[in-house]
């Protein structure tokens, strides 16, 4: 039986440009035009996948995300026009249950056959997702937006770095992310490196909007900013993150473009083997977390080879399981745990 994916946009061309792509995919789909329309619809059909536009009259993409959740929890993919304005709402939306985020037809200048797969790989993957694993934010991370101290402890680059905690993620990353260093306390002593794979233009608020609700310090990546203690580092989008290091020892970022023509930029697999090369690897905690593909596989296998504390999230809990199944099949992962356990793992690697 053909799964069902219903369509909701505004747009006529929109859902013109969606219908056809998955018409062509086999798929039976579904029109809405508005968020209204979408929620009554799942009420008398069980939808396996939803397109969701964020502007929209009568009911907006967002309301109709916490609807739809509430009554009839399904895997739905935000359509964002990917601009700085719509990153906000992007991300509520995610917390409000959206399992991951696609550009707008016609909004970027994307590479035609590209967008397609991108937006087809992304269908295909939230359509194996349990909806009963439908990762759903917990009011508790909301609430320790108001118990941060305002006058957060600004990290010092005199400070040396004994270990270091990467962390590579994709679909479904973002509020496992926002989980785990919102949970980290104040004098957490490593440095904490991320990639989540994620658009140029939505990467600074992403570290803005953790910064307001941890304890640590995060950033966005900057070149040459210094990797300190009592730091997170978010991988800015259009860029690799490599970690490389000074005459002084200083660890240092260095963004560098897509030479090696990595799909996902910034690539998992492009930080952890540029940290296995300029820091001891046996002084480093990998971890990789839900997402498509197998980015970050290969270079948590080299880190493990060299001694690293590798760990990748199991399947009971990944949204989607691609990117840790990869990172474990090969033999990259000392550990395969559900996500709580990993929260857990490295509060412990910080003595917590």
């Amino acid at each position: 039986m053909a799964k069902k994916v219903l369509i909701v946009d505004d747009s006529a061309l929109v859902r013109k440009y969606l219908g056809e792509l998955f018409d062509e995919a086999g798929f039976d789909i579904g029109f809405a035009k508005n968020g209204q329309e979408a929620v009554e619809f799942v009420q008398e059909v069980d939808f396996d996948v939803i397109t969701m536009d964020i502007n929209m009259p009568v009911m907006d993409g967002l309301t109709a995300v916490r609807e739809i959740m509430r009554i009839n929890p399904t895997p739905i993919i935000m359509i964002s026009s990917l601009t700085q304005d719509e990153a906000d709402i992007t991300f509520e939306a995610l917390d409000a249950g959206a399992v991951d985020y696609i550009a707008k037809p016609g909004t970027m200048s994307l590479d035609l056959k590209k967008s397609k797969n991108d937006i087809l790989n992304k269908v295909k993957a939230a359509l194996k997702i349990p909806k009963n694993r439908l990762y759903i934010r917990k009011q508790a991370v909301q609430k320790k937006k108001s118990l941060i101290n305002k006058d957060k402890k600004v990290s010092s680059p005199s400070k040396n770095v004994e270990k270091l905690v990467l962390i590579g993620a994709s679909t479904g990353g973002p509020g496992l992310i926002e989980e785990i260093l919102s949970s980290l306390p104040a004098d957490y002593p490593y440095p904490v490196c991320v990639v989540q794979h994620m658009p140029e233009t939505f990467t600074a608020k992403f570290a803005n909007r953790l910064n307001k609700i941890s304890a640590i310090e995060v950033v966005e990546a900057k070149q040459n900013d210094p990797i300190v203690p009592g730091k997170a580092i978010i991988g800015k989008g259009g860029r690799h993150f490599h970690i490389s290091k000074k005459a002084s020892g200083l660890l240092v970022v260095r963004l560098v473009p897509n030479t090696n023509n990595r799909f996902f930029v910034p690539s998992v697999d492009e930080l952890f083997f540029s940290a296995a090369r300029v820091f001891d690897p046996k002084n480093i905690m990998a971890v990789e977390l839900t997402g498509i593909g197998d980015d970050g596989a290969d270079g948590m296998v080299e880190l493990r080879k060299k001694g690293a504390y590798t760990i990748a999230e199991s399947e009971e809990t990944a949204i989607v399981y691609g990117m840790p199944k990869e990172a474990y099949e090969r033999g990259g992962a000392v550990k395969k745990l559900p996500f709580n356990e990993i929260v857990k793992e490295i509060l412990a690697y910080g003595g917590f």
